[in-house]
């Protein structure tokens, strides 16, 4: 996924290239002399105001589903390390967030409430009776040691 270019999701949204922010830093873990001095790590923000084909009914729908990836100042802050290269840090945290957005901007479907089935029912019943009589007989002592 090439950063030079618009993200464009299923839905038909553009996001521009200005909106998201790409900046490196030193990935952490192990990996010796290679990750002390390579920034390999890739942070993406993003910030929902900047995109003009959200709707704000969009964009809470988004803040909604997804709160624990939005910082205090309302960025939409993606990371990734798990390469050893910035290209394919990158290329991952830009899937991240076209997932991210194309899942948040799919509308929930509401739920028809239905009835229960007759046989689903008597299913019920008949393991609430089954309960009762399991209780019943610790009860009154079960098999009778007296």
């Amino acid at each position: 996924m090439p950063l030079e270019a618009d993200l464009v999701l299923r839905q038909g949204a553009v996001i521009p290239r200005a909106a998201i922010r790409v900046a490196y830093a030193r990935a952490g873990g192990p990996g010796g002399q290679h990750v002390n001095k390579v920034s390999t790590k890739a942070e993406v923000r993003l910030r929902l105001e900047d995109c003009p084909s959200f709707s704000e009914e969009d964009r809470g729908r988004i803040r909604g589903r997804f709160p624990s990836y939005f910082t205090i100042e309302g960025e939409l802050f993606l990371t990734s390390q798990t390469h050893r290269s910035q290209a394919r840090n990158l290329d991952e945290c830009l899937a991240k967030l076209r997932a991210l957005l194309e899942a948040g901007l799919t509308v929930p479907r509401r739920r028809r409430p239905t009835r229960p089935t007759f046989a689903s029912k008597v299913r019920r019943v008949e393991a609430k009776r089954h309960r009762s009589q399991v209780k019943r007989d610790r009860r009154s002592g079960g098999d009778g040691g007296d």
